[in-house]
């Protein structure tokens, strides 16, 4: 009797120890999608398991997918070139930007990255930038990886760990798990700050204004924004003056998340920016 009393207060003691034990991290389910190193943010975390949830339930990839009033997948349409895109009217999904706006609203809790793939890399709201030359060494799960050049950043995806990256790469296929392409057209990542955004912001009005390389217009093109755009300003200084739209004035305010220049005339406020510091 002592030794059955022995036995069952034993299990007894093992069954609390397994109620009161932490839970295990989560292993990334048989997608192989989930975060892969350490280092990431709880936000980074959260906008991983959303978008990992969307590979694990089979979503399409849609051209335009994603981008509707709210954060969420939509009906896309036809790209008017792929012939894979042409069913994509029928299918609920998701674009590269979309998932990556998905993702992040999830994370935020607001919609912090509406736009397309240059519009996200090109956000206010960038804790750090890395270069393609910089590689995969410095990148944490959740920072987002943008494809293409400058002035046309047509890809962004979700980096996990490991060599590997979330995407919704193309029509015809369901949103994957990738291996990280570095090479090709690459051109660097970007850290999302999901909290307060910090630095001189404005916006832009006109559409199709270019940034530049220096504060001149006939300096080398970097971005065109395509219609009103949130902007950090880091500092302004006099330089060329310029004149259009009605509007004449010699203040270029440098916008570092574009590493670039733009005349004050397309930057809603007075002609020389409320706070803003001078450029050394």
């Amino acid at each position: 009797m002592l030794r059955r009393t022995g036995i069952i207060g034993t299990l007894i003691g093992l069954f609390a120890l397994l109620l009161w034990a932490p839970a295990a991290v989560a292993a990334p389910a048989t997608s192989g999608c989930g975060v892969l190193a350490p280092g990431a943010s709880a936000a980074a975390q959260s906008a991983i398991a959303a978008a990992c949830a969307q590979v694990d339930a089979g979503t399409w990839y849609t051209w335009s997918g994603g981008h509707g009033d709210q954060p969420g997948a939509t009906y896309g349409r036809y790209d008017g070139v792929d012939e894979a895109s042409r069913d994509d009217g029928s299918r609920l999904g998701f674009d590269c930007s979309g998932l990556v706006r998905y993702a992040y609203a999830q994370a935020a809790g607001s919609d912090i990255l509406n736009g397309d793939a240059s519009r996200q890399y090109y956000t206010t709201r960038a804790a750090a930038r890395f270069t393609a030359a910089q590689g995969e060494a410095p990148l944490l799960p959740g920072d987002l990886l943008a494809y293409g050049s400058s002035a046309d950043l047509h890809h962004i995806a979700i980096y996990l760990g490991a060599g590997k990256m979330v995407e919704a790469r193309q029509s015809g296929t369901h949103l994957m798990v990738s291996d990280v392409r570095l090479g090709g057209d690459y051109f660097g990542a970007v850290r999302v700050n999901t909290g307060a955004v910090t630095g001189h912001v404005f916006r832009t009005w006109g559409t199709g204004v270019w940034t530049k390389t220096a504060p001149s217009v006939s300096a080398g093109r970097v971005y065109a924004f395509p219609d009103a755009t949130s902007i950090r300003v880091e500092c302004q200084k006099h330089a060329e003056t310029v004149t259009s739209d009605g509007y004449t004035n010699d203040a270029w305010a440098y916008l570092p998340d574009y590493k670039a220049w733009m005349t004050n005339i397309y930057i809603q406020g007075p002609a020389w920016l409320d706070g803003v510091p001078t450029c050394a």
